[in-house]
């Protein structure tokens, strides 16, 4: 199995190299073989090669069956050509293979419980969502588009937009990672205002035929937001278009109150998957050994599971995971009173002991 690594910025070779050596750890205990190697994005590929996606990236990744990125950007880029800014890169990619997907799942650890910003009643109840967000149509990638002036005053629209297709392809992402897990999705939308969205509610609903064994719902994306504070235990998987995704997907990352801890999944119809945790490149305190690598490690196991058929590996990886933060291991970003706060390194020294 081939993966192409973009360590890219910041915290980004830190994090991507315990990763990979949890990945090892995994090839020889489940006898198998992955074949890595390395690229350039962001913010290294342009003080290389004066942009953030060189085509030898490209090529490189479309060679490998899955991507593991760290992480891009900095303040070192804030000020360049906003046409090539290091987060170009990332939009790039995942426009070059196709990812029309994004898997971000919201997983509350027990450990972790007092992190989360909601009432202990309501964490008792678990939170364990994945959302599935549409991730290369809708309003921001809809034409036309305008920023300008009329009638003497500032004017400007963006257009929602979705094809049948687009929806039928997500419909059956959210559908296939609902079989993986407990065979509920919550199709979020706003059909009672928006045109666009009683298309996507209409194409889901038939889409569904072909997963009677899945549970489907439909909210209204207010009432979904509500809904993910007031008691986020009544969520499995919820799909849904990319603006209202790129919002949800942050409100399920924040109540868990440890962003440092959550992966994601990027994936199209046949190219390589890409996978990276959601946090940022962390400039701050990169090269200190203070990053957080629980993210990427599970973001590998998300590779695991989606690209390689791997559950097992990936179940592995997880409990792994849990077991090292039930040993009281924490870095500074998840610390807490009486916790052992360690390094990025120990970090992933502890969980490699666990599995």
């Amino acid at each position: 199995m081939k993966i192409c690594v973009l360590p890219g910025d910041g915290i980004g070779k830190e994090i991507v190299a315990q990763g990979l050596r949890v990945l090892e750890a995994i090839g020889e205990k489940f006898d198998c073989t992955f074949e890595t190697t390395e690229a350039l994005i962001g913010g290294c590929a342009i003080d290389a090669e004066g942009v953030p996606l060189p085509a030898e990236t490209v090529a490189k990744c479309k060679d490998a069956d899955a991507v593991l990125l760290g992480a891009v950007g900095g303040p070192k880029w804030d000020t360049i050509d906003p046409s090539i800014r290091p987060e170009k890169g990332l939009l790039g990619i995942r426009k070059e293979l196709g990812l029309f997907a994004n898997l971000r799942p919201a997983v509350l650890f027990k450990e972790l419980a007092d992190a989360c910003f909601l009432r202990p009643d309501i964490v008792a109840r678990g939170l364990d969502v994945m959302v599935v967000r549409e991730l290369t149509g809708g309003i921001y990638f809809g034409e036309p588009r305008f920023d300008g002036e009329k009638d003497g005053e500032r004017f400007g629209y963006n257009t929602m937009t979705y094809y049948e297709h687009e929806i039928r392809r997500i419909a059956r992402i959210a559908f296939e990672a609902a079989r993986k897990r407990s065979g509920r999705v919550c199709s979020v939308d706003k059909a009672n205002v928006l045109d666009v969205s009683r298309v996507w509610r209409e194409i889901v609903i038939d889409e569904h035929k072909n997963y009677p064994d899945v549970e489907l719902e439909h909210m209204y994306v207010d009432n979904a937001a509500m809904q993910l504070v007031r008691d986020p235990s009544q969520f499995d998987v919820v799909v849904t278009g990319n603006l209202f995704g790129d919002i949800l997907s942050d409100e399920a990352a924040a109540i868990t109150g440890s962003i440092g801890m959550l992966p994601s999944a990027s994936v199209g119809d046949s190219n390589p998957g890409l996978f990276e945790p959601i946090h940022g490149s962390a400039p701050d305190i990169a090269g200190q050994d203070k990053a957080n690598p629980l993210a990427t490690i599970l973001s590998i196991a998300m590779m695991l599971r989606h690209s390689f058929d791997m559950a097992d590996a990936a179940d592995c990886i997880e409990k792994a995971v849990a077991k090292t933060l039930e040993q009281g291991y924490r870095t500074g970003d998840i610390a807490q009173e009486g916790g052992k706060v360690i390094g990025c390194v120990a970090m992933g020294d502890a969980v490699l002991g666990n599995l």
